[in-house]
């Protein structure tokens, strides 16, 4: 894969034998984010789970204090009193049937997060082909699928992000941006972390967390000593 000339200036920053430690990490990545827009900071964490067994898999959502820098769009699909309170806590598209051929046959895809009530479940499983691939699915572990879609929006809005392995075992998530400071970083980093933590599986042997890597969307990787993590 070829290189551009601030990715190669970038890697020289960066001593590729060195686990780093946090703060450090987070410094190393937003001096690299010389990019002309606000990049988006990500973690990379590689656990030791096997995601082809039901009782290794890992997902769920955590709200990062400061928030992940980015504009959130909405879908919610519910009906009557819930429809409106999904438009009062500020979503930017509510509906129902109505939406199934707007999404399956002209292609609308221009929101980031569906949120569903359950009832409304047997609608969005018609669009399980067009979401599923996408990661745009309502999931209840996740806390998309709800009767409280006030929380459920204001939570995204706040900053609520999904985790979940992805076919080889890693799981990618933003933290922010190249723009928050240092501290803000290191919040949301830690409350990624705390949450990936917990949801541990209870079948998962040997070291849970791998590796895990820092970087900003133009930039190369940091790699985090994950000693303290474990």
């Amino acid at each position: 894969m070829k290189r551009g000339k601030r990715y190669i200036e970038a890697a020289k920053n960066i001593d590729r034998t060195t686990l780093y430690d946090t703060a450090e990490a987070i410094s190393v990545v937003k001096k690299n984010a010389v990019a002309k827009f606000d990049e988006t900071i990500e973690a990379h964490i590689r656990t030791g789970c096997d995601g082809r067994h039901a009782d290794q898999q890992i997902r769920g959502a955590v709200v990062l204090p400061h928030g992940t820098g980015k504009k959130v769009r909405v879908l919610v699909f519910a009906k009557n009193a819930k429809a409106d309170e999904a438009l009062a806590a500020g979503a930017e598209y509510v509906g129902a049937e109505e939406l199934i051929p707007k999404i399956q046959n002209e292609g609308w895809l221009d929101f980031d997060v569906v949120v569903a009530t359950p009832d409304m479940m047997g609608v969005v499983g018609r669009l399980g082909r067009v979401l599923g691939p996408k990661g745009l699915m309502p999931n209840p572990k996740a806390g998309t699928v709800t009767m409280d879609v006030t929380k459920a929006v204001k939570d995204i809005k706040a900053g609520k992000i999904e985790y979940r392995l992805d076919k080889t075992n890693i799981v990618h998530v933003p933290i922010g941006k190249a723009s928050f400071t240092e501290e803000q970083l290191a919040d949301n980093f830690q409350t990624l972390i705390d949450a990936i933590r917990k949801a541990r599986p209870a079948a998962v042997k040997g070291q849970y967390l791998r590796s895990i890597t820092l970087t900003s969307t133009m930039g190369p990787g940091v790699k985090l000593n994950t000693a303290k993590f474990v």
